[in-house]
């Protein structure tokens, strides 16, 4: 294709998930050219989204917003309700909030994608000031991962567990059937707003993730503890991704954005709320001629991550028992210090004070060693997962 027939924009955005198209929403009405590209721009996401309501932007409407939970839960060795509203995203209130109306979409693969220049399955050429790469997470592999394994659950059955308006952000409480020796989970449950309750049975920090099948086995074994059977029939979702996923170094090439460019937590697995709150500094910066990534990455949000990525090692060596200790201590420290861990992109100090806090306050003293990595460093390196019988695969629907 010639130069002629390339067509020219301020931004291109690769990839429409949450955080693509709110970034390209953005900047189509921060009055720039732009080009979306996406296989499937129509498509309605897959993954339920939730986060803190005070993370969101001011612009993004109340419509965004499916179900808010005032008072959050956490389950350590005792119940710990937590003072800062949650809630679970609407998917079709988010889509409709971040119209893309007047940017020019382009359903098709990127075969190509540069500094300048986005060329897709088809031949079509695209050309722009700015590329932002916004396509997700590349392979799990063996790095550190988020493993989730969720059943959505009729709201009346999930009433023994979660209410209306209650959630569960970490149930630590020994009821999944998991044993001393074996890699630790909690439960994560919230209802969604449409008649539904997701219990999610989730894993941090393991090289390699943990198994759907395991973790589908201790959420029913959490349902079971509360007298809550299920039919066998109920829809689910699996989570598997990575969370070293490092920011962008320069912008050399593409700018990686989102989960893909550094905005996936290491230690909590979210994402979106963080890319949401950033797109108009991303914006801001391709109107004013600066660069992108200095504006999103300077160096007190580079500290951030390194520190949480500190915390996402600790994570991942952690028995049961020591993780129960860990967040104990954590959620008894300040607000500011637990915002700091949770969602804070550049509060530096206060991060570095929780989180020595933390280790601090863990006791017994010895599995502080645990913690910043002295011993057992490898723990749950190739954990040995038993396999499930075919028989009870098939009865459960694995």
């Amino acid at each position: 294709m010639s130069d002629s027939a390339v067509r020219e924009f301020d931004v291109a955005v690769v990839g429409l998930g949450p955080t693509g198209r709110a970034l390209a929403h953005r900047a189509m009405r921060a009055g720039l050219a732009v080009a979306a590209v996406d296989p499937r721009p129509d498509r309605l996401w897959p993954p339920t989204y939730s986060c803190w309501v005070d993370e969101l932007p001011q612009w993004l409407p109340e419509s965004a917003i499916a179900l808010r939970i005032p008072v959050p839960t956490v389950w350590t060795s005792a119940e710990h309700r937590i003072e800062r509203p949650y809630c679970v995203l609407s998917k079709p209130g988010l889509r409709e909030a971040l119209s893309l109306d007047e940017a020019a979409v382009f359903a098709g693969r990127a075969t190509e994608v540069e500094a300048n220049r986005v060329t897709l399955h088809d031949g079509t050429a695209l050309r722009a000031a700015v590329v932002f790469d916004t396509r997700g997470l590349p392979p799990l592999g063996r790095r550190r991962a988020a493993s989730a394994h969720g059943i959505f659950v009729d709201a009346e059955v999930a009433a023994p567990m979660v209410g209306a308006d209650q959630g569960l952000l970490l149930d630590w409480r020994p009821e999944n059937g998991a044993g001393p020796d074996e890699p630790p989970s909690f439960l994560y449950a919230v209802p969604l707003g449409d008649g539904r309750v997701i219990f999610e049975e989730t894993s941090l920090g393991l090289r390699g993730g943990m198994p759907q099948r395991v973790l589908r086995e201790r959420t029913l074994n959490r349902l079971a503890a509360h007298g809550i059977r299920l039919t066998g029939d109920e829809p689910s979702e699996a989570a598997h991704y990575p969370l070293d996923q490092p920011p962008p170094k320069n912008s050399a090439g593409a700018i990686t954005f989102g989960s893909r460019g550094g905005m996936m937590h290491p230690c909590t697995g979210y994402s979106v709320a963080d890319a949401l709150s950033l797109v108009d500094t991303a914006v801001q910066a391709v109107r004013d001629g600066r660069d992108p990534v200095r504006a999103l990455w300077p160096w007190q949000a580079r500290l951030v991550y390194w520190m949480r990525m500190r915390g996402l090692y600790g994570l991942g060596r952690l028995t049961t028992a020591q993780s129960i200790a860990m967040f104990e201590a954590f959620f008894t420290e300040s607000d500011r210090g637990q915002r700091a861990l949770l969602s804070a992109h550049a509060d530096h100090t206060a991060l570095a004070a929780v989180l020595v806090n933390t280790v601090a306050h863990t006791w017994p003293f010895h599995w502080r060693y645990d913690l910043v990595g002295w011993t057992n460093r490898n723990r749950w390196r190739d954990h040995p997962f038993s396999p499930a019988p075919e028989s009870d695969e098939a009865s459960r629907g694995i």
